[in-house]
């Protein structure tokens, strides 16, 4: 498996292009026109990312975190939700880099193999960065009316914050 798997990438780099000028692309004006555009939508979402890292910045710094999960505490207490998942489950759907922070954290604080980061880890992996991928991406091509998109991708969030503290529970606790 080893083996295929160090030929994948070099047999991808080598077949695309040979596919291309098979069918008489101008392989590399097609690439650098394409690495153009990379660039300038790049320069056009930096707007996006700068509100959303100093929201998230403000919102954490303001001591408003800390007083949301008091405020929560009993409530998830009550349904088996650990408290300490809080921020993972607000930053996530918010930036990867800074549920990655979040998770890296958690792991300093509770160790790697307590449940709560295996929760936190599980979180991670079956959930998606909603509003970064809203701000940048539909911002990036001008996509104004993204209320659904939004919805859905919460709920989806949602669903795997949920579905991750629950098979955790029922698989290491």
């Amino acid at each position: 498996m080893r083996t295929i798997a160090a030929f994948i990438l070099p047999l991808i780099i080598v077949l695309i292009p040979l596919y291309g000028i098979l069918k008489k692309v101008a392989v590399y004006e097609v690439f650098v026109d394409g690495a153009k555009e990379g660039f300038t939508i790049a320069v056009r979402i930096i707007p996006y990312l700068v509100a959303i890292l100093f929201a998230i910045g403000m919102f954490r710094e303001s001591g408003a975190m800390e007083f949301f999960m008091m405020a929560l505490s009993p409530i998830l207490g009550f349904v088996g939700f650990p408290v300490e998942l809080v921020p993972m489950a607000i930053f996530r759907p918010l930036t990867g880099s800074g549920s990655v922070g979040v998770l890296a954290e958690m792991i300093a604080t509770y160790g790697e193999d307590s449940l709560v980061v295996k929760m936190a880890g599980t979180m991670f992996g079956s959930t998606e960065t909603t509003f970064y991928v809203i701000a940048v991406y539909f911002g990036a091509i001008g996509v104004r009316r993204v209320k659904y998109a939004v919805q859905t991708g919460l709920i989806a969030d949602l669903a795997g914050i949920i579905t991750s503290v629950i098979v955790v529970n029922i698989l290491f606790g």
